[in-house]
């Protein structure tokens, strides 16, 4: 586009002026080009329509012949063509300060404007200079309007991609309402809270929540407030300026700084500890936060999506949780459900994880007999998706041929089931005595393992164990437990 002449239509009843409009662009005619020339508004019409998206700037008097003329020719131009870009020329004498006049044909769609020369100078038809420039920054109007739909076509395809890798999948009813709240979250701008429990896919709406949104194309800052030592949620949440303590040889951008303008997925809020609750609160309201050793406050603008997995109105009743960030919070909520409330969406989800994951691995997609499909369906997967998402692989790495009810059995056994699971019992051997620091290790490796089976999250178990989550992911360190 850059490359070939700019192609002009002229709207023009008088032949003279038509002349005289020739005359000015002649010096230039190798980089702007006449390529036609109409007399009247529904002529003009005619030949948009013919020449779709043809035209780069359309040169017209604001006066000509046949009624339809300035403004509503102008409108009905855009109209057919968003892009082209209008310049008026016109026999009224009005002054270059007559912002009205100017304003009218800015928001019917013109670029720009000039009053003819008197009729006695034939070889312009407005200083030739302005004219020129005017149609040189015109055709680059286009051209950066052109690319920047181009841009955002590029993005938005981006993000339905995204959307397509990680779909919501499910014909059930309640499946249905959660893509409804999803639409109704992503229409607004206010702060979500996700309710479900562990394994059913609340990141996953979050995202989706996100990528439908007006800020789908900023960033999406996901974080697990259990995962995090209480002593470093407040650094990682809000940042801290260089020498702020003992250690901060340089500054840090916290992850609400990092979502500026985007969206910040808050997960396992319930864990978030007493000082951070305070400061969460603040950014909620006051839309700041306060980094560690920063006297002032920063503005940002950042969308919370939060979701938990624990009855939040009990940690209010117990005084665990803030009600004030609570009623924050708890602006819009959705509740995600388990797949035991989706039963119908068992068998398009197990059809799902194993194209995805054969896709993935490379891998040939086996069979599966009738009792081992049935045999996932009738399961309970306490586990909800996440559960399934593991039984799938299993079965897709060890299993060749077809898939039987038994590889199903083996597979739905080695992960954290509804199947009830008996604590470890120890036969100690008397010919094979350890010493007590091996014998301490695997004890805590087995008991530490039995209680996350029983628990929903790590910030559960470690509130089981009594330990503070940094404590517990020292040990599990410690203890080779991931």
């Amino acid at each position: 586009m850059k490359n070939r002449a700019i192609r002009l239509l002229v709207i023009e009843d008088e032949q003279y002026d038509v002349r005289r409009i020739r005359n000015t662009l002649k010096p230039f005619e190798q980089r702007i080009h006449i390529h036609d020339v109409v007399a009247t508004g529904q002529a003009a019409l005619d030949r948009i329509r013919e020449n779709e998206k043809f035209y780069d700037v359309i040169i017209m008097d604001f006066h000509i012949a046949g009624g339809l003329n300035g403004e509503n020719l102008i409108r009905q131009i855009k109209a057919i063509d968003p892009l082209v870009q209008i310049i008026v020329v016109t026999k009224m004498t009005i002054n270059i300060t007559d912002f009205e006049f100017a304003n009218r044909l800015i928001e019917a769609g013109a670029m720009w404007y000039c009053t003819k020369y008197p009729v006695d100078i034939e070889e312009f038809i407005y200083q030739p200079t302005d004219f020129i420039l005017s149609i040189l920054n015109a055709y680059e109007k286009r051209y950066l309007e052109q690319a920047r739909i181009r841009t955002e076509q590029r993005l938005q395809y981006t993000i339905n991609e995204q959307i397509d890798s990680m779909p919501i999948i499910g014909i059930s009813p309640v499946i249905s309402k959660l893509r409804e709240q999803i639409s109704q979250c992503a229409r607004t701008d206010t702060t979500v809270l996700i309710l479900g429990a562990s394994g059913t896919g609340k990141e996953l709406v979050a995202k989706h929540i996100h990528l439908q949104s007006s800020r789908r194309h900023e960033k999406f800052v996901p974080i697990n407030c259990g995962s995090i030592p209480e002593n470093l949620i407040e650094s990682e949440l809000f940042g801290f300026e260089k020498g702020s303590f003992t250690g901060a040889d340089k500054s840090k951008l916290g992850m609400f700084e990092l979502a500026d303008r985007g969206t910040i997925f808050l997960d396992e809020i319930g864990e978030l500890p007493p000082h951070a609750q305070v400061k969460l609160l603040r950014v909620l309201q006051e839309g700041e936060i306060q980094k560690i050793g920063q006297t002032g406050r920063l503005q940002v603008n950042t969308r919370v999506i939060a979701a938990t997995n624990s009855d939040l109105l009990q940690n209010v009743e117990k005084k665990k949780f803030r009600e004030d960030l609570f009623y924050r919070l708890n602006v819009l909520t959705i509740n995600v459900p388990t797949v035991r409330e989706r039963r119908e969406d068992i068998a398009p989800l197990i059809r799902h994880f194993f194209s995805y994951y054969a896709e993935r691995n490379m891998l040939k997609i086996p069979d599966i007999s009738a009792g081992a499909l049935k045999h996932l369906e009738n399961f309970s997967w306490p586990g909800n998706v996440r559960q399934m998402q593991n039984v799938v692989q299993r079965l897709l790495l060890t299993t060749n041929t077809e898939i039987s009810e038994t590889d199903v059995q083996d597979a739905i056994g080695g992960t954290t089931s509804g199947h009830k699971q008996h604590d470890v019992e120890y036969n100690w051997d008397p010919a094979n005595i350890q010493n007590w620091r091996q014998m301490e290790r695997q004890l805590r490796k087995s008991y530490f393992e039995f209680v996350r089976r029983h628990s929903n999250s790590d910030a559960e178990t470690a509130r089981k164990l009594g330990l503070a989550p940094p404590n517990y992911y020292r040990m599990c360190k410690e203890i080779g437990i991931k």
